[in-house]
């Protein structure tokens, strides 16, 4: 086959550029078992609203091994390979890495030839990546100019808590482990998410918990002494070089989801917490850059909504209201609208964020929650809340599961997290609303996590130029 240098059609300079381009036909959904019964699974979706099997699952592949508990995934290659850093000239957006969160073992799925009958094409064994790095727990993966980024949450050991979790290198062709992405790691010792500003050369990574805080579910004890992560970190990205903390508070428990504005010259982006253990809100803080040093403001709250105590799990009687748990948050490729899925009470927020430091709620929708127990447009009832988030390119579609992870799952829904994947519209000028007719039932013995799109999508690709 004539290779030339001409990179992929679905790599884009700039996030404008993205935004025009085809839109995705189809999406990629991972699914786990929350009893570990089954193996888990990624899902192909036709989100083509002119194809006959619109909102269906075209295709399943089953992994070959049981109790990975797929969570995060991405892609091998994205916008980040036009950086003028990147040496792979003939990289293609085609591999999907997906990691087992529990299991710590990573399966490269080729897309190609036929993106609607994935394959999976090598295993890379817990062992090698802990032979190599130390890490375990593989979690959020990201593309970049180096290869592919890895967040793991776990160190060695069996409960993963012998050394600090940190950043994993993979080949982005070979798939070959090349070791931890850290030299010099400051006070980072717990992990979660991270991502880039490639132009400006930094990185800002966040904090969950170690495996024994979430594994079997998470910890009442740990939360209440405010044991979990609070603190966002920031890196230089070509030194590898840790360079500032910013604790938020010990109140402010598990500092999860990092988005970066896409337009590059814009310096600034967005965290979300799970919980104040004060007040039992959530929120949304607006980190940035400015004369050199690192910044970050407490922008958005939400606050708990009150519940009869027959409504609530037994973690939550004793409190008398449901904390919106805001567990992920996704910003729109224009930089302009921030979503905010509130999984506790069952809300998708959408809020304007052209000023990043006065978010101004512009859209919701309700669905599941854990007391309203809000049903679908279609009548159905849904399990969990707004979960796992992902945003079209163009900005008019948002896509989302309802599972947050197992064994946390059963505490907060004792009823079951059955797995779905829905979406809403977005209008013009905001506003969201839930599409009536796109509801995927991925039956009761799977639960549904991140999901993919393709071409790229909003928490997938970062971006080398600005916007004109």
């Amino acid at each position: 086959m004539l290779q030339t240098l001409r990179p992929d059609p679905t790599f884009h300079p700039s996030p404008r550029l993205a935004m025009e381009a085809e839109v995705e036909h189809i999406a990629y959904t991972v699914l786990l078992s929350p009893d570990r019964s089954k193996p888990d699974a990624l899902a192909v979706i036709d989100v083509d609203p002119e194809s006959a099997t619109y909102g269906k699952v075209i295709e399943r592949l089953d992994m070959p091994y049981r109790g990975d508990e797929f969570h995060h995934f991405g892609w091998n290659a994205c916008s980040s390979a036009l950086s003028p850093m990147s040496g792979h000239a003939f990289l293609q957006r085609r591999y999907l890495i997906i990691p087992g969160i529990r299991s710590s073992r990573i399966y490269i799925v080729d897309t190609q030839p036929d993106p609607r009958k994935p394959k999976l094409v090598k295993t890379i064994e817990p062992e090698e990546l802990l032979r190599k790095t130390g890490y375990s727990r593989p979690h959020t993966v990201h593309c970049g100019p180096e290869g592919i980024y890895i967040s793991t949450l776990g160190g060695a050991g069996a409960d993963g808590t012998q050394g600090p979790p940190g950043i994993a290198i993979m080949d982005c062709e070979s798939f070959e482990i090349h070791g931890k992405w850290e030299i010099e790691r400051g006070p980072q010792k717990l992990h979660y998410d991270f991502w880039w500003n490639l132009p400006r050369d930094y990185m800002v990574s966040s904090e969950w918990g170690l495996p024994p805080q979430f594994e079997n579910g998470i910890v009442p004890e740990d939360l209440l002494a405010n044991r979990y992560g609070h603190a966002v970190h920031f890196w230089s990205l070509r030194e590898r070089k840790h360079l500032q903390t910013i604790d938020l508070g010990a109140n402010h428990q598990m500092a999860l989801e990092i988005r970066p504005a896409h337009d590059p010259t814009r310096e600034y982006g967005f965290l979300g917490v799970v919980v104040d253990t004060t007040s039992l809100e959530g929120s949304i803080w607006t980190w940035y850059r400015e004369n050199g040093s690192f910044h970050i403001k407490k922008t958005a709250v939400i606050p708990p909504e009150p519940a009869d105590a027959d409504r609530l799990p037994p973690l939550l009687k004793g409190f008398g209201a449901v904390p919106p748990l805001i567990t992920d948050i996704d910003l729109s490729l224009d930089d302009r609208f921030l979503y905010v899925a509130c999984w506790g009470t069952g809300e998708l927020r959408q809020y304007d964020v052209t000023d990043p430091f006065n978010p101004v709620l512009a859209g919701s929708v309700r669905i599941g929650g854990i007391a309203q127990r809000a049903k679908h447009p279609n009548g159905r009832p849904v399990g969990g809340g707004p979960q796992m988030t992902e945003i079209s390119r163009d900005g008019k579609r948002v896509y989302f599961t309802n599972s947050l992870y197992s064994s946390w799952d059963t505490q907060f829904y004792p009823d079951g997290v059955p797995g779905v994947q829905l979406m809403c519209r977005v209008g013009a000028n905001g506003g969201i609303e839930l599409d009536p007719s796109f509801y995927v039932d991925f039956g009761p013995d799977h639960a549904a996590h991140q999901i993919r799109l393709q071409g790229g999508d909003c928490s997938t690709d970062s971006f080398c130029y600005p916007s004109a």
